[in-house]
């Protein structure tokens, strides 16, 4: 008898104690979760590269011949203008050459001046007035051999822009190939960079560019694609691109790393905050909103810009996805939208 008291004992307090789960189980509120509207926002594709600058134009004036240099016309850095005398080697011999080139001239020119007088009284032949014209030719092509010999003597910038430091002194006798200065053009540099082959298709001429280089962490460089080398490199698979940057204060110089941002492929596309996106694998995913409950959608993504995740397949414009509290929610489960007045179950749209 005690002992069938004893089983009904348990048995009631068994039946209390899963009541009492049941209803505790019961009344656990559903997940509270934020929730947004799939919209539509502009996207662009970037590519991203290193280039090295160059100055609009370089070129290295170097000494023509073994001569010594008589005057330097620079100062280091100074700015030099198109045809401005650099330097001036000695050219004493050639003077002394050009003066006796144009002895001869003008006693070539005499003697035909004479030569033709004879012939027109029919006194010299026409074979000596030939044999006098060659003459004359022959003096002025040598007077002009040497003022070229002169010319290569003066050293001029053939543009304007900055000479580089200055290395050689007034009285070195500079070798055939000595360098006297560098003239750089700094108002705008090109900036070349390599972009993998898989990208060509997203460059052409005219695209805009942005570049960043380490001396100014702060300042952003714009320019544009000037041209696209027609030649594949077949050992790195990727193409060589030259844009052009305006550098009216200098600050960019010749020999400076730049990183490169190239923004192509602008349009517009269906997107959603990037926690709303969950990566399983190779797959994504979002929980979208449907009345009171969540679905698990797979999607396929592209692009990732402030904050937001491209979204090509899978959703419509203006679908709600989970966006907070992704972790708590799982396929079919009921959830709570936060919100003014929305911390309950939320209610099935359209009745």
């Amino acid at each position: 008898m005690n002992r069938q008291v004893l089983i009904l004992s348990l048995c009631g307090l068994l039946a209390a104690c899963s009541g009492s789960a049941g209803k505790q189980a019961g009344d656990r509120a559903p997940p509270l979760v934020r929730a947004e509207a799939a919209t539509m926002t502009d996207f662009t594709d970037r590519i991203e590269a290193v280039g090295n600058a160059r100055a609009n134009e370089q070129v290295t004036l170097s000494a023509p011949v073994t001569e010594r240099i008589v005057r330097l016309n620079f100062g280091d850095g100074a700015f030099v203008r198109a045809g401005q005398v650099i330097a001036v080697l000695r050219q004493t011999e050639q003077s002394a050459q050009l003066a006796e080139a144009g002895a001869r001239t003008r006693e070539a020119q005499q003697q035909l001046a004479r030569v033709e007088s004879l012939k027109d009284r029919g006194f010299a032949t026409r074979s000596s007035y030939d044999s006098q014209v060659a003459a004359l030719a022959q003096a002025r092509a040598q007077g002009m051999q040497i003022q070229s010999q002169i010319g290569d003597r003066v050293i001029r910038a053939p543009f304007s822009g900055w000479a580089s430091l200055r290395t050689i002194s007034v009285g070195a006798m500079a070798t055939q190939g000595t360098e006297i200065a560098t003239i750089s053009d700094l108002t705008s540099i090109k900036l070349d960079f390599t972009v993998p082959e898989t990208m060509l298709a997203a460059l052409r001429p005219g695209l805009a560019i942005d570049a960043r280089a380490p001396a100014y962490p702060n300042r952003i460089f714009r320019g544009t694609i000037r041209t696209v080398d027609p030649v594949i490199d077949p050992n790195t698979r990727a193409v060589t691109v030259r844009a052009v940057i305006p550098n009216p204060d200098r600050a960019l110089r010749p020999g400076m790393l730049l990183s490169v941002g190239i923004q192509s492929a602008q349009r517009t596309s269906l997107s959603v905050p990037e926690l709303a996106v969950v990566a399983e694998g190779d797959r994504t995913y979002v929980f979208a909103v449907d009345g009171n409950r969540v679905r698990r959608i797979p999607v396929r993504t592209g692009t990732h810009l402030g904050g937001r995740v491209e979204i090509l397949a899978g959703l419509r414009p203006g679908q709600p996805v989970v966006t907070e509290g992704v972790i708590k929610v799982t396929d079919g489960a009921v959830v709570r939208l936060a919100g003014s007045g929305n911390n309950r179950p939320a209610r099935r749209s359209g009745g």
